[in-house]
């Protein structure tokens, strides 16, 4: 670092209050008496003292998939999750998620200690503790072991980098949300360096922090980045970084294969040999720092408008999880309606249909609901022909639609 920069740390040092890593991020936030999660005292072994939180929802996949999210300083894993709106993600699409939080005693702040060797080393300290956290949720709740993802704001992204990278062949994916790409910072000083200059470095070296911090060979997890160009607490250029990091442990190229707009925003995509994204990009612009917040394609608004949580009119969460995989599940009916009542509905639904005048053929008063925008055809006119019309399917439909069969 230069001299001025080297004044500048010293002149910012007294304001961090022990050094926090990522500034006073959500002070104002507190956990929400009514949080859905749960917390789990025991879960074997916790080198980085940190405590584990979690929700499961009572209508879920058989074999549910688990997002860990990891809040920002100064945050709880709570107020986060009412925040970004996670909790209510999970009940919609039936996964389970992890949040575990930092205590006070690791770090004034609140923040994930990214920067510590200790904690950012596989099997060590604040990483151990989070994966032991996953093993709890793999053994009580059964979840599928290829769908974990993980994601985080600030200091939870900066961790989310540091356990995609140390614990690779655990995740399928990750999203970093305005935080710094692995191993840029053993200590204070370089943290501080990565979070207000973000330093170019080559896209080799890199990759290459992430290829040492285990053994792993691959396939290596798919990331999803997000960053507010008007960022004046992490640099966006951490943006840049983080994906060149990514792209050369995929061994992908520099320039984006496809660029498009995603409710007003850029998107840059880079994708694999199967054609499946791999890497992708959102910078969402003049947005400060935090974690943005809209309404999903499904018409739905997650999560809550607070300190470092900034209505974007684009909901990152629900794009994460879209970049997961994990919305395409629909939650089905609590009860099934027994296959004797289904039948006994089935044969009423057929005695109730409307059929056109002077008709006495079923075919010919089923037509209308198979076909948009068309009327009955009149009693004299010659029955509409229509090559394997299955009446049969077309009750159990409707049947389906009303929510009386599956």
């Amino acid at each position: 670092m230069s001299l001025a920069n080297n004044i500048e740390f010293l002149r910012r040092l007294p304001k961090l209050n022990g050094f926090n890593g990522l500034g006073d991020i959500g002070r104002n936030l507190r956990p929400p008496a009514d949080s859905p999660l749960l917390e789990t005292v025991d879960f074997g072994s916790n080198p980085g003292a940190l405590r584990m939180f979690s929700f499961v929802p009572d209508h879920r996949q058989a074999v549910p998939a688990l997002v860990v999210v990891l809040h920002g300083c100064g945050q709880t894993a709570a107020g986060y999750d009412l925040g970004a709106g996670w909790s209510t993600l999970a009940k919609h699409y039936g996964f389970a998620l992890l949040m575990p939080q930092q205590q006070s005693s690791n770090n004034g702040n609140g923040c994930f200690n990214w920067f510590n060797p200790e904690d950012t080393a596989r099997d060590s300290g604040e990483a151990c503790s989070i994966r032991k956290m996953i093993a709890r949720m793999e053994l009580d709740v059964g979840i599928d072991g290829r769908r974990v993802f993980v994601t985080g704001l600030s200091a939870g992204g900066a961790m989310t980098s540091v356990m995609l990278a140390t614990y690779p062949e655990l995740f399928a994916g990750g999203a970093i949300i305005a935080g710094l790409p692995f191993g840029v910072a053993t200590n204070m000083r370089e943290a501080l360096s990565g979070m207000y200059q973000s330093p170019s470095r080559p896209a080799g070296e890199l990759g290459d922090l992430v290829r040492n911090a285990s053994n792993h060979q691959g396939p290596w997890p798919k990331l999803s980045v997000w960053h507010g160009s008007a960022d004046r607490t992490v640099n966006p250029a951490n943006a840049d970084e983080i994906v060149k990091q990514w792209l050369d442990v995929h061994q992908l190229p520099s320039a984006p294969m496809s660029e498009a707009e995603v409710d007003g925003y850029p998107r840059q995509i880079w994708w694999n040999a199967d054609g499946e994204t791999t890497v992708e990009s959102y910078t969402i612009t003049n947005m400060a720092h935090g974690t943005p917040l809209g309404i999903g394609d499904n018409d739905e608004r997650y999560g809550a408008q607070g300190a470092f949580l900034i209505e974007a009119g684009i909901s990152s969460s629900y794009h994460i999880a879209n970049f997961f995989g994990l919305t395409e599940w629909i939650r089905q009916p609590a009860k099934e309606v027994p296959k004797a009542a289904a039948k006994e509905t089935a044969k009423a639904a057929v005695k109730t249909i409307p059929a056109a005048e002077g008709t006495t053929d079923l075919t010919r008063a089923l037509w209308p609901m198979t076909t948009l925008g068309r009327r009955p055809e009149p009693a004299s006119a010659a029955p509409p022909k229509r090559a394997g019309i299955d009446v049969s399917a077309v009750i159990t439909r409707a049947l389906t639609a009303a929510g009386l069969m599956k």
